[in-house]
């Protein structure tokens, strides 16, 4: 009806080839679709980067499609992100990109701010990387394998598919009745899944002895992909606790209970992963991130 604006035939999902538009959704990271003669690539969604803050929410309750521990977090997954969209518009074409979310809005804490308006992130970093600027980005760390996931080779964990009785995080409890599988426990069409061992019910608990080397570590985090929300156990303590999902491996940080249960030699690592929707998966190990030197 009004030929002087351009027309997005669908915001993600449901393109039916109409319009000037090509619209994708993508969460976290972001990509283009295929090259059109005559329709600009656009992502239309991406990121959904969330991260709470106390006394700054609409309410207690709240959600994000990608947890983040802290500011640091926030800022640094921010900037690999534009990093990637800025590529996807050297690469394949992408015309625009919009970020999920400016604001935080009610109990969805995916904004760059909060529901009252205060910035989350590092503002000069985030600002610059939106304009292509990745200048002020610090060297990445360094992590250092101390117990492999199952990324390369499937370690073998006990599990099942049937809720345990009390005390199943805690060493000593008799797991002999559980099923042996390796991980990664999934489905393969899962984004970034390395699946060893099928799993399609809602719930999935496992357990498995791991060995922690005597010596002293910077910072032990646990090196997880999980989709969706996920519970890790060291020796019977929460240590652990991340909501959502994730579409890669990433570090993760241990609570202080969680790194005070951790002892040299043998430790028992137990994991709770609860699935609604979509694709799932869960794999843990753990990892020794030491910040890199700025040159």
């Amino acid at each position: 009806m009004d030929p002087s604006r351009l027309v997005n035939n669908a915001s993600g999902w449901t393109d039916k080839g109409a319009g000037d538009v090509h619209d994708v959704h993508s969460y976290p990271n972001p990509k283009c679709p295929p090259a059109e003669e005559k329709r600009a690539c656009v992502l239309g969604e991406f990121g959904g980067l969330g991260l709470a803050v106390e006394g700054h929410m609409w309410k207690k309750e709240n959600w994000g499609y990608k947890g983040m521990a802290d500011a640091d977090e926030l800022t640094r997954t921010y900037e690999k992100l534009l990093r990637g969209v800025y590529d996807l518009k050297d690469s394949s074409g992408l015309c625009a990109a919009v970020y999920t979310q400016t604001t935080d809005c009610e109990v969805e804490c995916n904004g760059l701010l909060t529901y009252d308006r205060l910035v989350k992130g590092d503002l000069a970093r985030i600002a610059a990387a939106n304009q292509g600027d990745f200048s002020k980005v610090p060297p990445p760390p360094v992590t250092k394998t101390v117990v492999p996931t199952s990324e390369e080779t499937g370690l073998e964990w006990r599990y099942t598919t049937d809720k345990p009785a009390d005390g199943w995080m805690r060493p000593g409890f008799d797991d002999s009745a559980w099923k042996k599988g390796p991980g990664g426990f999934g489905t393969k069409a899962t984004p970034g899944a390395v699946v060893r061992t099928e799993w399609k019910t809602a719930d999935l608990w496992l357990r498995r002895d791991m060995e922690v080397p005597d010596q002293k570590f910077t910072s032990l985090q646990f090196r997880v992909h999980h989709d969706e929300d996920v519970e890790i156990y060291v020796n019977g303590v929460l240590a652990c606790k991340l909501k959502g999902f994730q579409s890669e491996y990433e570090e993760r940080p241990m609570t202080p209970e969680g790194k005070a249960a951790l002892k040299p030699g043998k430790n028992l690592i137990a994991v709770h992963c609860l699935q609604t929707m979509g694709g799932q998966y869960v794999d843990v190990g753990l990892v020794d991130v030491v910040p890199a030197k700025a040159k």
